[in-house]
């Protein structure tokens, strides 16, 4: 009887063993992983942040010329009521040579002075729209370089992080098969368990050798 037990107890000794065995072997698959991971590091966030970037300084870039066309559109329209005013003040000032009464003169003299002010103030809008474009075109240029730059940034880190893949993924691909079919001789409840405090650990260790 005595013989039996101690049989049975060293049967679930042995199954513990090689339960914590087949655990601490996926450990050292997925600590692999983990490693190839440190190596490609923050490049994929960085890689995604310049992409951002780039998007925000083109829409910036977009916004400036729309309201570059803006302002051409207000110019446009202020000479065009220049050359309205000037034939109006032309038109007037024949009619003052034939007027009957000083009553018709006072009249289109303030036609006059109406169109006057007209042009000077459509030609302070002109001049208001010509900075103000020309401080867009400056913000593009120097936004265009800030591109340049950020485009040559997110270039390089392609290049590295493409290299980086092709070095290591053949190598991840085979230690995610290895741990996969590990996952599979393990029980679902130590598995889930397992997971659960990798997820929670800092260094994604669950599992450690004494």
């Amino acid at each position: 009887m005595t013989k039996t037990k101690n049989a049975g107890m060293e049967d679930k000794e042995v199954n513990v063993e090689k339960k914590l065995l087949a655990l601490y072997e996926l450990q050292q698959i997925d600590t692999q992983v983990d490693k190839i991971k440190i190596i490609r590091g923050e490049l994929p966030l960085e890689v995604e942040d310049l992409e951002d970037e780039i998007a925000g300084l083109e829409t910036r870039m977009e916004k400036f010329t729309t309201e570059i066309s803006e302002f051409e559109s207000v110019i446009n329209e202020k000479r065009g009521s220049i050359k309205e005013s000037e034939s109006l003040i032309s038109k007037y000032k024949e009619q003052q040579m034939n007027v009957r009464n000083n009553r018709e003169y006072d009249s289109l003299s303030k036609e006059l002075e109406f169109q006057e002010l007209e042009i000077q103030l459509s030609e302070k809008k002109i001049k208001e729209a010509e900075i103000r474009i020309e401080k867009l075109n400056e913000e593009i240029e120097a936004s265009q370089e800030h591109l340049k730059m950020r485009q040559e940034d997110l270039n390089a880190k392609k290049d590295e992080l493409t290299e980086i893949v092709a070095e290591t993924e053949k190598e991840e691909l085979e230690l995610r098969e290895e741990s996969k079919k590990h996952e599979e001789t393990i029980e679902k409840r130590l598995l889930t368990a397992y997971k659960r405090i990798r997820e929670n650990a800092r260094n994604g260790l669950a599992v450690v050798h004494i």
